[in-house]
């Protein structure tokens, strides 16, 4: 399929620049099997399910992964912004820099603020050891472990999708805003944004009526912000997540299936994760890995029965997924509708529930 395949107008005054208060009071688009459309909100979840379904969050937790620093090179300094995108060591990142063509490898680079360097200890710094395509590098921070993470916290800021970012810079708000009520497992660069609507409230309203909650991790990275640059969408490769399905919870999601009741998962990075652990039967199995599955138009999926999630932007994987999932005719109209009643797009936007069309 081609890349214009999974284009549509999108005003760009749809796009959310903060989330709706309470989290729940997004609005929610319930899209039938059908076709046929609901306009609800998301505090209405309940009554679209049904006791002995299964929701599966996952349960990431984002850092702030965004980091100022400045390039130095003998007498030369450069300003330079990294995004960490995936850990490979305990001292070792790969993350998207800008600018990226003024890097090499064997740059020292400085991160977080020059007034801040009198302790040496809290210092940030890091070697570029490798780079890649699409201004990707391999960082080695003079830390590691725990202390590393301690100093990334304290200079980094969360790393709002470019969207949002460029009309409005991050604050304090968003550390709580740009985070699930769920949140356990430290290692993400981009919010589960379909997690971002639940409230305590909700999760016990669902519990109470019947349907199981089941946590995933999956670490989301900064590749899911990156635009598909090929025409041809079959050649685009997704940069890889790493991602668990304990055991646990592959048992008690498989008994569901066989108890006739639905999996339901809440935002495209659980669905993913999902069925990279589904065998071929269907039988979801433990996972520890990393996933750098695409899911496209044609794909059959294994696992999910309905998916919860945000709107999209177009071109997108995440569009092309939903439109794997409920069907691209569905979907096109799906959001013509969004688009036409007001939805609000993208990270701190509203939500849908889709059906598996197939």
């Amino acid at each position: 399929m081609r890349l214009d395949d999974f284009d549509f107008p999108l005003p760009e005054d749809r796009i959310a620049l903060r989330p709706a208060a309470p989290r729940d009071a997004a609005r929610l688009l319930s899209v039938e099997a059908g076709g046929a459309f609901r306009d609800l909100k998301v505090s209405d979840l309940p009554s679209l399910l049904r006791p002995g379904d299964a929701l599966v969050f996952n349960q990431t937790r984002v850092i702030p992964a965004r980091l100022a620093g400045r390039r130095v090179r003998e007498e030369s300094v450069v300003a330079v912004e990294a995004t960490l995108h995936r850990r490979l060591s305990p001292s070792r990142w790969t993350a998207f820099m800008r600018p990226g063509k003024r890097l090499k490898a064997g740059d020292r680079v400085a991160f977080g603020d020059s007034s801040d360097r009198a302790c040496l200890l809290s210092a940030l710094d890091a070697t570029v050891v490798d780079k890649g395509e699409d201004g990707e590098v391999t960082l080695a921070f003079d830390l590691a472990g725990p202390d590393l993470d301690i100093a990334i916290a304290e200079r980094g800021v969360m790393p709002l999708p470019p969207y949002i970012a460029a009309k409005r810079a991050e604050d304090d708000q968003d550390r709580t805003d740009y985070q699930t009520v769920y949140a356990r497992d430290d290692g993400s660069v981009a919010a589960p944004t379909a997690g971002l609507h639940f409230t305590p409230e909700l999760l016990a309203r669902l519990a109470d009526m019947g349907v199981s909650e089941h946590f995933v991790t999956l670490h989301v990275g900064a590749g899911t912000f990156l635009p598909v640059k090929v025409d041809d969408i079959a050649e685009h490769r997704m940069h890889p997540e790493w991602g668990e399905v304990t055991a646990e919870v592959a048992d008690a999601l498989n008994a569901v299936h066989a108890r006739g009741g639905r999996i339901v998962c809440v935002g495209t990075t659980s669905l993913r994760l999902l069925e990279s652990a589904a065998g071929e039967d269907g039988t979801i199995r433990p996972f520890a890995a990393e996933t750098s599955i695409f899911i496209t138009p044609g794909y059959r999926f294994r696992a999910a029965d309905g998916l919860m999630t945000n709107f999209h932007l177009p071109k997108s994987t995440l569009f092309m997924l939903v439109s794997a999932f409920a069907g691209l005719d569905i979907m096109r109209a799906a959001y013509a509708h969004a688009v036409e009643n007001g939805y609000r797009f993208y990270s701190y936007g509203d939500a849908s529930l889709l059906w598996r069309a197939a």
